[in-house]
């Protein structure tokens, strides 16, 4: 998993959503994320200490490729920005659901 700044897992997120358009998919996840690469200690042993501000972390996946970003808490406005104009760009191909009336409803209205 590559491990990439705000503004370039943005752009890679652009390729990978491009190159997913066309016959697969891409799965997007957030997670607060404290800071700690290790795994919780066994009992007995001191725990990790808790941070002060907790991290957001931001993962993309599609097909083989993983990319990543983890983003401060003074960032998230700036990022959430640059989110949602990515998704305002790329995710246009969603069909509209037709509802089906149910013969009840059609009765009755």
């Amino acid at each position: 998993m590559v491990l990439l700044d705000n503004s370039n897992f943005i752009l890679r997120l652009e390729k990978i959503a491009s190159a997913a358009k066309k016959d697969s998919s891409f799965t997007i996840t957030f997670k607060r994320y404290d800071g700690h690469d290790k795994p919780v200690p066994r009992a007995g042993r001191p725990p990790l200490p808790k941070p002060d501000t907790y991290l957001c972390l931001i993962r993309a996946q599609s097909k083989s490729q993983k990319i990543s970003t983890v983003v401060r808490q003074e960032d998230v406005p700036t990022m959430m920005g640059m989110y949602s104009q990515f998704m305002k760009s790329k995710m246009d191909g969603l069909k509209r659901v037709k509802k089906v009336k149910s013969k009840a409803k059609a009765a009755k209205g």
